[in-house]
């Protein structure tokens, strides 16, 4: 495994003088560092496009990370928050099932919520931005104004002084302020050209479109930010538009013995009662042959894929099993299909496509 978001942020923190962060990817000395983080922008997709965009040339330096699987928004911001990888801070993919939430159980999706979970129990570990704070780093998360106190912020990104922007000027101006003053840290985040690749698909006009903008506000940020400051852009992950689509039990076996469909269509955490697991494992892989990848539980914590470290709470939150669509494959959630079926663009998988992400470096 590559390094990935939870080396990055570390990183960032350790150049700006955390004591306790890593600099894994020996960034030199900072005392300003601006971090915009675009969702869905991956290596690959930039490599297929930025020249339409010249701006993307003129970074100056230019590296490549691996979005930490699953290669979803969910497990990738909270890697970034927390310096961990998902084994142990636990946000294990767009839906987990619950422990000890019943038979067959409820899902927790990270990004809705739900209210009977405490979100500081269920992702307990510090963050990066509560220990900055702590040490006199003044950390600033600077985000759509919806986002501001949601559950999903106060698990994963807890700790920074959050700024409500919903235009490019807004975050501009208050990256720049935020900036201001030495030791200190600026998180910028948007997600129009994830939303764009949902909907109309990765090189569509509506994608092509939310990548300008991100030139755009690139542009902005080096021409506002305060001298002195470091910026870097990055993703959480990339995407594929969807090539073939199986829904789960429908005209196939695959839904027998399934009693929870978790994850997301490019993977997905399968649950199913014990007595049943090595028959329905054997049926996914015989069913779905090269199409996808099947990991047992067992398998998938011997595979890292998660990390080499695997909390208590992520082993009862994980999937009986995972399944991996290879391709362009997606497994739609029978009980979601409008929803998953319209979607063009996907991600989750291990694809170079997804998992590849860029550091580019422009001040």
């Amino acid at each position: 495994m590559g390094l990935g978001l939870a080396d990055l942020s570390q990183s960032i923190f350790a150049s700006l003088g955390l004591p306790t962060a890593l600099n894994r990817l020996s960034l030199d000395q900072s005392r300003r560092t601006c971090l915009l983080l675009i969702d869905g922008m991956g290596s690959a997709l930039l490599e297929r496009y930025s020249a339409q965009f010249p701006l993307f040339l003129q970074a100056k330096s230019a590296s490549e990370l691996v979005s930490h699987f699953p290669s979803t928004t969910v497990t990738n911001l909270t890697s970034l928050g927390t310096g961990e990888l998902p084994g142990v801070h636990g946000m294990l993919g767009y839906t987990v099932r619950v422990p000890n939430s019943g038979t067959p159980g409820r899902l927790l999706n990270p990004l809705k919520w739900d209210e009977r979970i405490d979100p500081l129990l269920w992702q307990s570990v510090p963050t990066l931005f509560e220990r900055a704070m702590e040490h006199g780093i003044t950390v600033t998360n600077i985000a759509e104004k919806r986002y501001e106190g949601s559950a999903f912020t106060r698990a994963a990104l807890r700790g920074a002084l959050y700024v409500g922007a919903n235009r490019r000027n807004e975050m501009v101006n208050a990256a720049a302020v935020a900036l201001a003053e030495p030791n200190s840290f600026a998180y910028l985040y948007i997600n129009a050209l994830d939303h764009a690749g949902h909907n109309d698909g990765v090189g569509s006009e509506k994608w092509l479109l939310a990548l300008a903008e991100v030139a755009e506000l690139i542009a902005a940020l080096q021409e506002r930010l305060p001298k002195n400051t470091d910026l870097y852009v990055t993703a959480d992950h990339g995407m594929v538009n969807v090539g073939e689509k199986i829904v789960i039990g429908v005209d196939n076996p695959l839904m027998e013995n399934i009693t929870l469909v978790g994850g997301e269509p490019r993977a997905r955490h399968m649950y199913v009662s014990d007595l049943l697991l090595e028959k329905t494992i054997l049926q996914w892989r015989e069913f779905l042959g090269e199409r996808a990848t099947i990991y047992s539980k067992t398998e998938i914590i011997e595979s890292h894929l998660f990390g080499n470290q695997i909390s208590t709470e992520s082993h009862d939150r994980m999937g009986d099993f995972v399944a991996i669509a290879n391709g362009e494959m997606i497994l739609i959630d029978p009980t979601r299909i409008p929803q998953e079926s319209a979607m063009i663009g996907h991600h989750g998988g291990v694809t170079r496509d997804e998992t590849a992400i860029p550091l580019l470096k422009f001040l």
